[in-house]
């Protein structure tokens, strides 16, 4: 394979290669380069979202390169100040152990395990010393700390910053120090992080880091990105038919998006399926189908495929689903804690954001929506992929 050949995998999914004359340069050499990517376990779940990443990892994988993969247990406990509009919440030792043992079987859904090799950070970052940190700190200034957009934005709003958070970038700039890396990966609010690493890098005498850096994805509700905090996610352990149907909720022009971060497929075919004349469900459909392979079979895909026509196109639900009897007028929220969806209306909200509440197979998006029961009268309502009713008007 060619260098240019390489470059073009490497460029999909990614909005910037800094230094790219020097990857080229890494990758004619024939070394095998160490491609490092941090990860902090703030959550259970690996998300799509963050899979954008670990797939472009993934990619180096495949052309030969070895994975270095940093668990940031200790960095985690500071909490990434990137694109926060407040100081996070700091995570005890014991909620990090726990996410760590649940993300550590995920990842391999995408990296070949055999390639990819595991650091924590708290094996030299737990060992520093006071003097070590003070020392640390003299290598980079308050000003170009303070260049960070959500830091100057904290500032200027009169928003606490704290001392810990300016340690952060630093942390992770010692990474690629402690690892040597040749190339660092990040989503786009990373950058300023992975630049303080090629900093640093060349501080300690060694060659600066090529930093790729990836967009972050949209969650399902087609505005944010996608968290588990909001409930816009889909995880790479969902069943079949919840990573299908999460997947169909996608508003239409977030499909390409998806089809170039979330899949294989070549970028013309996916174009070419939202053409003149075509329907966007068609290409969801395929979408949905190749994310379900990718992240359980090509079967599971098909039957999840099959579950969906059958279950939303079809209607089949409404022969099936229990009765729910209510009266007068509803809103949309209201309507979703009464039928047993969600405890509060708080977590209601992040349902229909979600795309995860529908009516008659009618995605569900204005929270100030209100419904009468007679409008409703022998429909079904769908919260998540498991709770399916036939309204009743009593």
């Amino acid at each position: 394979m060619t260098i240019d050949e390489q470059i073009a995998i490497l460029r999909r999914g990614t909005t910037e290669i800094i230094g790219e004359d020097d990857l080229r340069k890494k990758l004619a050499s024939g070394k095998k380069l160490r491609v490092k990517l941090g990860v902090d376990p703030t959550a259970a779940h690996v998300t799509l979202g963050w899979a954008v990443v670990l797939r472009k990892l993934r990619d180096f994988q495949k052309l030969g390169h070895t994975a270095c993969l940093i668990i940031g247990d200790f960095t985690a406990m500071i909490g990434d100040p990137s694109g926060k509009s407040k100081t996070r919440k700091q995570l005890s030792r014991e909620e990090v152990q726990a996410n760590v043992e649940a993300v550590s079987e995920q990842i391999y859904k995408i990296l070949d395990r055999e390639k990819t090799e595991i650091y924590f950070n708290k094996d030299w970052l737990g060992k520093m010393s006071f003097e070590d940190v003070i020392r640390l700190c003299s290598r980079y200034t308050v000003a170009r700390i303070m260049e960070r957009d959500d830091f100057t934005k904290r500032w200027e709003s009169h928003q606490p910053i704290a001392m810990h958070e300016l340690l952060y970038p630093l942390c992770q700039g010692m990474d690629s120090v402690e690892l040597n890396s040749d190339v660092e990966l990040g989503g786009n609010d990373q950058k300023f992080n992975n630049l303080v690493g090629r900093t640093l890098m060349e501080q300690y005498g060694q060659e600066a880091q090529v930093v790729i850096l990836s967009p972050l994805l949209v969650g399902t509700d087609g505005t944010e990105k996608m968290s588990q905090s909001l409930g816009n996610y889909v995880s790479v352990i969902d069943t079949p038919n919840d990573m299908f149907g999460k997947t169909m909720s996608i508003p239409d022009e977030l499909i390409l998006n998806w089809f170039e971060l979330c899949t294989d497929v070549p970028m013309d075919e996916a174009r070419a399926m939202l053409g003149e004349g075509k329907n966007p469900r068609d290409a969801k459909i395929r979408l949905g189908k190749e994310i379900v392979s990718l992240y359980h079979s090509v079967e599971e895909g098909e039957a999840a495929e099959r579950f969906f026509v059958e279950t939303f196109s079809q209607k089949k639900q409404v022969t099936d689903a229990p009765e729910f009897t209510f009266s007068g007028e509803q809103s949309a929220v209201d309507l979703v804690v009464l039928v047993g969806g969600a405890d509060s209306r708080g977590a209601a909200k992040k349902l229909i954001q979600a795309g995860a509440v529908s009516i008659d197979g009618e995605r569900v998006s204005d929270l100030g929506a209100t419904f009468a029961a007679a409008d409703l009268d022998g429909k079904v309502i769908r919260v998540g992929k498991k709770l399916f009713l036939k309204l009743v008007a009593g």
